[in-house]
């Protein structure tokens, strides 16, 4: 009893991430599993499974706020699934030593580049005219599916943030028709891994525990988005990731307990420093915004005066 209310304060905890920066949710999901001790391909088919549910609420919430481009949807979705069924097999053909090793990797590299993207970098760059074509979702949707696979998550750290620094699409349609493709490639995967692991170790009262969470967490994350700094919330996450995989990876590595308290100290001193950059940058963009504030309430007081 007391595992399953852990998986469904980790599911709770990763649609709070998610909700308030769309993406992350499979990430944080399928590292709390691992960390519980779970296989690794029975981590990322449990999170898939839970993640058909809130995909599907997410997608549909977007769909209504009319956040979706439908042509970006169908060119994404596609390669997506194909992508996300192909990691899905082969995630499952790997050794257990082989897949655990893997999946830490692909977790730690995600989790390292939320953090730097929001500790470090603009968060977003003005809209282009052009629009996204085939010949850049198409490989998008394959990537980011196959990640999203063999890794338990990464389907919005790679489809959402690539769309949004391509600045083809405004950031509001980004994230809901990432969201609403995400269902699709979410079925996909979940398909894949039952045919594949026939049901072999899955425990879905797991799944329950991740979707109720899940679920329980969509309004609180729909508030916080409006109220939680979204640079400050990437960075503790994609820190907490981090330093999370950081331990399985070194100990699937079979590092020493010097060489793991060496690598944890820098480990620490960057999510620090990256802390204090979210929070130097979000004093700096408060800055900007009121001067802007201030221009244009002199710029009406000026016009009114004429």
């Amino acid at each position: 009893m007391l595992t399953l209310l852990l998986v469904g304060l980790a599911g709770f905890l990763a649609q709070l991430v998610s909700g308030t920066l769309g993406m992350g949710y499979g990430m944080t999901a399928t590292t709390a599993l691992v960390v519980f001790g779970t296989a690794p391909a029975i981590a990322s088919a449990s999170a898939h499974f839970a993640q058909v549910g809130t995909s599907l609420a997410s997608g549909v919430s977007h769909w209504r706020f009319r956040n979706v481009d439908w042509r970006a949807v169908g060119i994404l979705a596609g390669p997506g699934s194909v992508g996300a069924v192909i990691g899905a097999v082969l995630l499952v053909s790997f050794s257990a030593d082989f897949a655990t090793g893997w999946m830490s990797v692909i977790l730690f590299a995600l989790g390292v580049y939320v953090l730097v993207r929001f500790a470090f970098l603009r968060v977003g760059k003005l809209i282009t005219e052009k629009r996204p074509g085939v010949r850049f979702l198409a490989p998008l949707g394959l990537v980011a599916g196959f990640v999203d696979a063999t890794g338990g998550g990464g389907w919005g750290p790679v489809a959402t943030t690539t769309l949004l620094s391509s600045g083809r699409l405004e950031p509001r349609k980004v994230v809901g028709s990432v969201q609403m493709a995400e269902f699709a490639v979410t079925v996909s995967a979940s398909l894949a891994f039952l045919a594949a692991l026939s049901l072999h170790g899955m425990d879905f009262a797991v799944v329950a525990a991740l979707l109720i969470g899940g679920v329980l967490a969509a309004p609180i994350g729909a508030v916080l988005t409006r109220r939680m700094p979204p640079r400050l919330l990437g960075t503790a996450a994609g820190g907490l990731i981090v330093l999370t995989n950081g331990w399985q990876l070194l100990g699937a590595l079979g590092a020493a307990p010097v060489v793991i308290a060496l690598v944890y100290v820098a480990l620490t001193a960057f999510l620090v420093t990256a802390l204090l950059a979210a929070l130097r940058s979000m004093r700096e963009e408060r800055r900007i915004n009121a001067l802007v504030g201030e221009d244009g309430v002199n710029a009406a007081a000026e016009r009114a005066r004429r």
